[in-house]
């Protein structure tokens, strides 16, 4: 989350300020790394100052030296950052529940919507330098994303296809179709307004308010954090609510709807405060002339690619002929660091996964804390907690400490330490994945089936089957399932009854007696954990009577003599089943449920309704409990928490000190493009990789990063810092001279013409006087 501040914050204030201030940074990391607000401003301790011209001056209200103006932007960012994590908090676990996709598919569409939103920002810093300016860029982008995150919420709503009233909408491909247009208008809004909205705060600020400017920030970054923060809280537990017409379901929409009305919040905020904005007019984005520079350079390179043509120091060179040798010089200290660059994809493909593959991770995890119940999707909140642990010990103690040391913890070094922390992040990811399949099914292959065996008898019952057979007593059954590959021959009393069942499937076969007649009867089982975390629990009914069974809002429907129920998801706790027979005889029944399980309840044929009615009903669990707890995805947290303080400030705080002034935008432009290339990597690796174990993923994301880790420190081993400022300088004391040069050469190419001209126009009147003569 630190890094998503961060970027936020940064991404705005690179696109759109000028110049660049080391000292006022120096003070101001000074002062605020000994509070508790430096959490908030590690991200961004480089500033520049605002020399725009403004072309609309209103009349300011001010309190306590600030701008009225600014409290409409801290609050509009406070709601667009809880409108989008908490939106993005639910959303894979709304394409594997909701959309019924699978863990593949639901990685490759989230990852896929993570890089857009880190591309866009691109297109909307563009067009608010360009064109529309940045309060109108805001706004108009503000709508879009307002729209699309009313578009998430309705296509969560499954009453709206659900024809038949079983809970799940019937025509999916109406769901899909409004979630893609909604994913893609949040991607073009949140991305669009990223690089505008810090910026356009900083606005509002004169020159002579610095001090008033740096405290913005603070608290801007403060508003980022805090919405994101409490939205991974409570967007999870909205979505935990259930919520329907006919059939109550998890409440996506409300999970969605929330965001979507804070985002209208949000912009209306941002509105009403329009009258007391300092509107400032676009002037032209330096990204565009960065490419126009490199563009000609390649061109003219291209054209000049004969060997008769003397050489060049550098490609870039090329551009001399159209652009000033600053700006060249300029574009070649942004494409160094543009070069250290292409490693870092590697880092944000592991990172963002924390939002894919470690929830559904979660969901085959025991969430019970004891004194609270963690969702799956509450997990990611360990990343913010710990970032308000360790950015204020690694500023405070850690470097401190290995500066005394002597050490040379350079920032290239730090961002490697970084990267291999992530990578030893997926490493603990990967054990974790080991241990939670240890405790998982071993579900039938597709050659083979499964089946457990339920004596309904009233004396024990002997099976010829297993390494020993079964001895199994009176209304309950074995323990385990049985595999199968051939049809199974069952003796009874009065005769031998075939089951030639279907490969991959769970069965359970219940053993009746009427009378003196043996009879039995097949039901299929689950054959997957169940989904979220809850509980699936039916009942077999051995009673002599159809019984109403329900369970809090649920109902099991009427269940006939010896019928089994449908399956129904109940959450942890203790879960109190009310059983009916006629209107006056009623039964309680009361047991303890974990997370992920599924029990057939037996209604025993000696059941009677009183007060001892629970004794009669025995437990069969077909799928155990998540056993494995939550709190050890913690250490992967941790250790990413770690990479991310050291690897993504580091990289901020390295890329301002290596670029011009002037050039702020493009590196953090490359920088959000790093974001969204990592998220690429992962959608393709998820669609590429025919690994069928996901510790073994993990495993090789981990890999990959710890090579491309090894790459990066020998680029950065090889890299020779600079000082954008004293390379500037040099170039500016050149500039006046090489003018000069260039007006000597002008002038005298221009004198050289005219002594040709004349030359040549003396020449043709002497020819006219030989003429005339003759």
């Amino acid at each position: 989350m630190l890094e998503r501040a961060g970027q936020d914050v940064l991404a705005s204030v690179g696109v759109h300020w000028r110049s660049f201030d080391e000292r006022l940074h120096k003070r101001a990391h000074r002062a605020l790394s000994s509070v508790f607000m430096s959490l908030f401003l590690t991200g961004f301790n480089h500033r520049r100052d605002l020399k725009l011209t403004h072309t609309q001056q209103p009349w300011q209200a001010a309190i306590c030296g600030y701008p009225v103006s600014i409290f409409f932007i801290v609050v509009n960012e406070f709601c667009e950052r809880f409108s989008y994590y908490g939106m993005r908090a639910v959303l894979v676990l709304y394409f594997k529940y909701f959309l019924r996709w699978d863990d593949d598919f639901a990685t490759t569409i989230y990852h896929t919507f993570v890089a857009l939103c880190y591309l866009t920002p691109i297109l909307g810093a563009i067009v608010a330098d360009s064109w529309l300016g940045k309060f109108k860029t805001i706004v108009y982008l503000s709508i879009v994303y307002t729209l699309g995150q009313v578009i998430m919420a309705i296509s969560a709503i499954h009453d709206i296809t659900d024809t038949n009233r079983d809970g799940t909408p019937d025509n999916m491909t109406f769901h899909i179709a409004l979630s893609m247009v909604g994913l893609l208008l949040i991607a073009l809004g949140t991305g669009g307004i990223k690089p505008c909205v810090a910026a356009f705060g900083g606005d509002q600020f004169e020159d002579h308010q610095e001090k008033q400017r740096s405290t913005f920030f603070s608290i801007f970054y403060l508003s980022i954090n805090a919405g994101s923060l409490l939205s991974t809280v409570i967007t999870p537990i909205l979505r935990a609510q259930e919520c329907g017409i006919y059939v109550k379901q998890q409440c996506y929409s409300l999970a969605f709807g929330v965001p979507a009305a804070l985002m209208v919040v949000a912009l209306i905020v941002f509105i009403v405060g329009s009258g007391m904005y300092v509107k400032t007019a676009p002037k032209g984005n330096i990204m565009v002339k960065v490419c126009k520079c490199i563009g000609f350079a390649v061109k003219n390179r291209f054209r000049h690619r004969s060997s008769s043509y003397p050489k060049r120091v550098h490609w870039m060179d090329w551009a001399e002929e159209k652009y000033d040798k600053l700006l060249i010089a300029q574009v070649k200290m942004v494409l160094k660091v543009l070069f250290l660059y292409i490693p870092l994809p590697m880092f944000w493909a592991l990172f963002d996964q924390q939002g894919s593959r470690w929830t559904l991770q979660a969901t085959t995890m025991n969430g019970d804390f004891g004194f609270l119940i963690i969702q799956p999707d509450q997990m990611q909140t360990v990343n913010p907690i710990l970032i308000l642990i360790l950015v204020p010990i690694m500023d405070s103690c850690l470097y401190p400490l290995i500066a005394k040391c002597k050490l040379n913890f350079s920032p290239l070094k730090r961002m490697t330490v970084g990267m291999f922390l992530a990578a030893l992040a997926f490493i603990a990811a990967g054990l974790v994945q080991l241990q939670i399949d240890q405790t998982l099914p071993n579900f039938p292959s597709g050659s083979s089936y499964q089946v457990k065996f339920t004596n309904m008898l009233n004396q024990p019952l002997n099976l010829p089957f297993g390494p020993d057979g079964l001895t199994i007593d009176s209304y309950k059954a074995n323990d385990d399932y049985l595999s199968f590959n051939e049809p199974i021959d069952l003796t009874l009393a009065n005769e031998t009854i075939q089951f030639n069942l279907e490969d991959g499937t769970r069965n359970t076969i219940v053993i009746f007696q009427e009378g003196s007649i043996q009879s039995a009867e097949n039901f299929t089982d689950l054959v997957a954990k169940p989904e979220q975390g809850v509980n699936s629990i039916k009942f077999l009914n051995g009673y002599h009577t159809t019984l109403n069974i329900t369970v809090g809002g649920l109902d099991y429907g009427a269940i006939a003599s010896k019928e089994m129920s449908k399956y129904l998801g109940i959450s942890n706790g203790n879960a109190e089943f009310l059983i009916k027979g006629s209107p006056t005889e009623e039964c309680k029944y009361t047991q303890t449920l974990g997370f992920g399980s599924s029990y057939t309840l037996i209604i025993a044929p000696t059941f009677n309704f009183g007060q001892d009615c629970a004794t009669h009903i025995n437990q069969v669990m077909n799928i155990q409990p998540n056993t494995f707890h939550m709190a050890w995805q913690i250490p992967q947290y941790f250790l990413m928490t770690a990479g991310e303080v050291v690897f993504s400030v580091t990289g901020l705080e390295f890329s301002y000190s290596q670029a011009p002034s002037n050039m702020k935008s493009v590196l953090q432009a490359g920088w959000l493009l790093t974001v969204a290339v990592g998220n690429i990597i992962v959608l393709i690796i998820a669609e590429a990789a025919t690994l069928s174990e996901q510790w073994a993923e993990y495993i090789l994301f981990a890999s990959l990063l710890l090579v491309v880790c090894v790459v990066f420190a020998g680029m950065a081993y090889f890299y020779t810092y600079i000082d954008p400022a004293k390379e500037e300088a040099q170039f500016a004391e050149q500039e006046p001279e090489d003018k000069k040069s260039r007006k000597s050469l002008e002038m005298g190419k221009r004198n050289s013409e005219d002594r040709r001209s004349s030359s040549s126009s003396s020449s043709s009147d002497e020819k006219e006087d030989k003429q005339t003569k003759i």
